[in-house]
C-alpha cells in the first residue's frame, strides 16, 4: 500500500535529474584545486615524519598518538586520491590533442603525476610529496600557457 502510494507520488512529481558539475561544458578548468590537495599531502607527510612514538607503556599517549597518526595518515591518502582526481580531470578534459603540439610530453606528465599520486597514498615518503608537488606546479604551467597566460605558481605554505 505504502510502496503503490509512493510509486504514485513519485510519477506525479518527477524531481529533475541532477548533474555533477563536470558533465556540463561549463569549461572552469584550475589546476589550483590539484595544487592545494598536493599541499595537503606534502604537509601531512611531513607532520607523519616529524611524530615521535611515546614512552613504552604510556597507554593514553600510545593511544593519542595513533589517533593523530591515523587522521594525518586518513588525510594524506585522501588529498593524495583528490590531486589524481583534479589532475585526470584536467588531462581528460581540458587538455585536447592540439596541445600536444606544443606539449609533446604532456601524456607523460600526466602519467607520471597520477603514479606519484598512488605512491603518496601508499607510503610516508617526503621525496614522493614533494616531486609530486613539482609535477603538479609542472602542470600549472603548461595549462596556462595553454591559456596564453603567466600565472604565478604561489603556494599556501
Amino acid at each position: 500500500m505504502l510502496r503503490s502510494a509512493l510509486t504514485a507520488l513519485v510519477r506525479a512529481l518527477p524531481a529533475p535529474a541532477a548533474e555533477a558539475h563536470c558533465d556540463g561544458p561549463c569549461g572552469v578548468y584550475d589546476p589550483a584545486s590539484a595544487r592545494v590537495a598536493a599541499e595537503a599531502v606534502l604537509s601531512m607527510t611531513k607532520k607523519l615524519k616529524a611524530m615521535e612514538a611515546p614512552a613504552a607503556g604510556d597507554a593514553a599517549a600510545l593511544a593519542a598518538y595513533n589517533n593523530t597518526s591515523g587522521r594525518y595518515v586518513a588525510i594524506k591518502e585522501e588529498e593524495a586520491q583528490k590531486t589524481k582526481k583534479e589532475l585526470l580531470i584536467l588531462w581528460t578534459d581540458y587538455f585536447k590533442p592540439e596541445h600536444l603540439a606544443t606539449f609533446p610530453d604532456l601524456h607523460d606528465t600526466f602519467w607520471k603525476a597520477a603514479k606519484l599520486c598512488s605512491a603518496c597514498k601508499v607510503n610516508i615518503d617526503q621525496a614522493k610529496a614533494e616531486e609530486l608537488m613539482a609535477a603538479v606546479e609542472k602542470v600549472h604551467g603548461m595549462f596556462w600557457q595553454s591559456k596564453g597566460r603567466s600565472d604565478a605558481w604561489v603556494t599556501a605554505s
